[in-house]
């Protein structure tokens, strides 16, 4: 089940234990995800109810930027590489988005019939894509199937149920 995300709250709502500099804020809600908040030093002379209006100011932020938010995908042209290896020398090393759309054909032949995921002339495993689909954690996602020859065309959507034989 994924949790919700932090929403402002009242002392009777959540719990709160110190650290060093930071909090650990739960909320008796156990779908609402618990939060760190680093505070810095001044968390040991801090209120609880100090504490939570700070906490409460950063989510009334969040929810200020999210209202003035209007978000432009960015589709890299095609022909140009959409992806990119993260080289960071370790075991983190990883594909990644360049843009916020990602033209790729789909094939079963992986490892115990497991998807390929064919971007620009990558063939990506299935862990290898959703280790790139994960440097986007937070986000959603949208997923719209189009004939393999038709991945850099924008098709007509129609929200509703299928009809029988329909998808």
């Amino acid at each position: 089940m994924r949790l919700k995300r932090p929403v402002i709250a009242s002392l009777d709502q959540v719990r709160i234990t110190r650290g060093e500099d930071e909090v650990l804020i739960e909320y008796t809600d156990p779908s609402i995800s618990p939060t760190h908040l680093r505070l810095g030093a001044r968390v040991k002379q801090m209120t609880d109810q100090e504490i939570l209006a700070c906490f409460n100011e950063t989510i009334a932020a969040r929810e200020r930027a999210r209202d003035e938010y209007e978000h432009l995908a960015i589709e890299i042209p095609p022909g140009k590489p959409q992806i990119e290896f993260f080289d960071k020398g370790n075991q983190w090393n990883q594909w990644t988005p360049r843009g916020d759309v990602l033209r790729c054909i789909i094939s079963d032949g992986g490892l115990n019939n497991e998807p390929i995921i064919h971007i620009d002339e990558h063939d990506l495993s299935w862990e290898e894509f959703g280790r790139l689909l994960s440097t986007c954690a937070g986000w959603g996602m949208r997923v719209v199937f189009v004939p393999d020859d038709e991945t850099d065309l924008i098709p007509t959507i129609e929200v509703r149920e299928p009809r029988k034989g329909e998808r």
